[in-house]
């Protein structure tokens, strides 16, 4: 996972540089915030998949479903890193508008 990463942080590097969307960098980061978890650097990987979330909330509607996914996957961090209530909270004002978005089939909600 350390080759991934230190490949993940020069493509973010050179996204950055060029000028790239911020659908394409949120992308990169969540995938370096997974391999952040993998190598057991958690408060990395807390702290990129929130500014993910963040991101998707400022870029997209709360209601768009890549900032639902991000919710999703910020709030799984938060439960694997003991901070439960943080998470409680998220999924709470998350899940009814995944449910009335995505609907009630979907694997989300």
């Amino acid at each position: 996972y350390a080759d991934a990463l230190s490949v993940s942080e020069a493509e973010l590097s050179w996204l950055r540089r060029r000028g790239a969307s911020a659908n394409d960098i949120l992308i990169v980061q969540s995938n370096i915030a997974n391999l952040y978890a993998e190598l057991g650097r958690n408060e990395h990987a807390l702290q990129l998949k929130r500014d993910v979330y963040c991101g998707r909330l400022r870029h997209n509607s709360e209601e768009h479903p890549d900032t639902l996914m991000a919710a999703n996957n910020y709030a799984t961090i938060l439960v694997c890193q003991g901070h439960c209530g943080l998470a409680w909270s998220l999924l709470r004002k998350t899940i009814p508008i995944a449910r009335r978005v995505l609907g009630e089939s979907c694997d989300v909600t």
